[in-house]
């Protein structure tokens, strides 16, 4: 999970939540639930063949008789190039359509086969091959982390002990807020087993299963767990158990493995917030169990549809194929890890505002209007999307967008549920748009603060050379300031992204200003001084509080290396 706080959840990743987040993750509906029985009437013939379910066609409530025009009203209002919409009713396939253009330059339209980029929606199909391998016997969800991975480590004892596979897709592990993102966010040079071991340099920021704190590198840590467990790369392993059975024949990996030829989007972003730019096409190579997947409305009705039946793919009775245990999806979709509600940003999304909101393994959890729903949303650079079942009514939704604008999908959403949960027709359009007003004028309002407070006569307490090294953090590794010509600049070693310009701001602390404005991720860096004069450590943190949650600058401690350090 954009706006810039759009991604893995809350949300992913860009999450996760909607509009620049304040209360994005209260404000969505979602809930625990349980299987549905699938509808006779579905094919049995092998997904190889012609693809695991037949689908008829359906009529669509009368509130959504203006659907198509709904959908571009929303494009239009939030600037979004492509969207892509699908529903699943009864396991059946009522709508699926694309929307708007793959990218601004060709207008090549979007149609239900366009891949785009679902984030933190990979979330549940790391679950889902973990509960796979548990079925099979081949772990338990029980199992400690280091009965699989012996060289796991957390950075407390205890944790790393007790630390199980549940609570690797929980977020109960004490870690802050997108903690670690930055080894992997954006595209850096770790591996995923690299990116899991320094995870023993990562401060803990709250008690072993104390609360929700969304995290990404976990579910990293989850996909070496599969590998461990089945004795196949964690790509083979959805490519080979979950894609070709489901007939999910143009889902791909991640971004790496997206071919010439294939029907993908090109993501948008606000660079600085407003002007909209082709974001680059980014791979969490590292992290692929969190967060990579491209995958394309018509794939993904195969996917919720397995959800809604309880993991059957075909068949019935004793005889069916499954993909997983009705055991194990309900153990999937039951609450680990409580969630407080927060006050909605604004009164028109009162009505969206859950009783309850939590989170099972890698699906969130809440109600609307008296329904029991399971849900997650995705952020990625230029991709937002939303999934969301309904087990009671047999309804599944799926909203994928090519900008960040996590109020698209969510009014796109809630018009959907409003239609088949019998609620009023509300302008949710104009409701999320509020929201991101709402969030935008808080964010305004903080600059505005901060220039206040800045006392223009000051000088940096040294010569710009002074601040010239390179810095180590214990968990991210090394980042150099170096001198160009009058400027300072700063790059992130493993982050081929994360280089800018350093400008004074007052006392020692700059303004970091990424070249990269689609980042839209600018932070203070503030020095501090022995007393002798020399830098004790810098620390960063981001500037705007619309900057997505994954740029965790405030987690590190920059100590510069004596030049002779290694």
């Amino acid at each position: 999970m954009p706006i810039n706080n759009v991604r893995r959840q809350g949300a992913g990743k860009w999450l996760a939540l909607a509009i620049a987040l304040s209360a994005a993750m209260a404000l969505v509906p979602g809930a625990q639930a349980h299987a549905q029985a699938r509808e006779a009437a579905t094919d049995t013939t092998p997904a190889a063949d012609v693809g695991v379910f037949a689908d008829a066609p359906a009529g669509l409530p009368a509130q959504l008789a203006d659907f198509d025009a709904y959908i571009e009203d929303i494009r239009a209002r939030f600037e979004v190039p492509g969207m892509a919409v699908a529903i699943v009713k009864e396991g059946r396939v009522v709508l699926e359509r694309g929307y708007g253009t793959r990218d601004l330059e060709s207008k090549v339209p979007v149609d239900e086969r366009t891949l785009f980029a679902i984030a933190s929606n990979t979330k549940a199909f790391t679950a889902a091959a973990l509960s796979m391998l548990a079925d099979e016997g081949k772990l338990k969800m029980d199992d400690r982390v280091v009965d699989h991975l012996p060289w796991f480590r957390m950075s407390d004892a205890y944790v790393t002990g007790e630390m199980r596979i549940r609570d690797l897709l929980a977020h109960r592990s004490g870690l802050g807020l997108g903690a670690g993102d930055l080894l992997y966010w954006p595209g850096s040079k770790y591996t995923t087993e690299e990116v899991a071991r320094r995870l023993k340099d990562v401060p803990l920021k709250g008690g072993f299963r104390d609360r929700y704190a969304y995290d990404n590198i976990l579910f990293g840590v989850a996909q070496l767990v599969v590998e461990s467990a089945s004795g196949q790369p964690f790509r083979e392993f959805l490519q080979t158990r979950i894609f070709r059975p489901l007939g999910m024949d143009d889902t791909r990996f991640n971004s790496d493995y997206l071919q010439a030829g294939d029907n993908v989007a090109t993501g948008y972003a606000q660079a600085d917030f407003t002007n909209l730019v082709a974001a680059p096409r980014v791979s969490w190579g590292n992290v692929s169990g969190a967060g990579g997947i491209y995958s394309s409305v018509h794939d993904l009705t195969n996917w919720v549809r397995v959800q809604l039946d309880g993991g059957v793919i075909s068949g019935e009775g004793d005889s069916a194929r499954r993909l997983f245990s009705q055991k194990r999806q309900r153990e999937m979709w039951s609450m680990i890890t409580p969630i407080p509600v927060a006050k909605p940003s604004v009164p028109a999304l009162a009505a969206a505002t859950p009783n309850y909101a939590g989170y099972g393994e890698g699906w969130s959890l809440s109600d609307y209007r008296g329904r029991k729903l399971v849900w997650h949303t995705g952020g990625w650079p230029g991709f937002v999307s939303r999934i969301t079942l309904v087990p009671e009514q047999n309804l599944g939704i799926i909203v994928l967008t090519s900008a960040e604008q996590g109020g698209a999908f969510q009014a796109a959403t809630m018009r959907v549920l409003d239609a088949y949960l019998d609620g009023p027709r509300t302008d949710w359009t104009s409701a999320y748009l509020s929201a991101r007003g709402d969030a935008q004028e808080k964010a305004d309002k903080s600059w505005q603060e901060h220039i206040a407070k800045r006392d223009l006569r000051s000088k940096p307490s040294l010569p710009l050379s002074a601040y010239v090294a390179t810095y180590r953090d214990p968990w991210y590794g090394d980042i150099v300031v170096e001198r160009t010509g009058d400027k300072l600049r700063i790059r992130f070693a493993k982050t081929p992204d994360l280089v800018g310009t350093l400008s004074h701001w007052q006392h020692d602390t700059f303004v970091v200003r990424w070249d990269e404005r689609w980042l839209n991720a600018d932070a203070f860096l503030t020095f501090s001084l022995e007393p002798d004069g020399a830098i004790r450590e810098g620390r960063m943190q981001a500037i705007s509080p619309l900057t997505d949650f994954s740029f965790d600058f405030h987690d590190l401690r920059l100590v510069p290396l004596k030049p002779d350090a290694g």
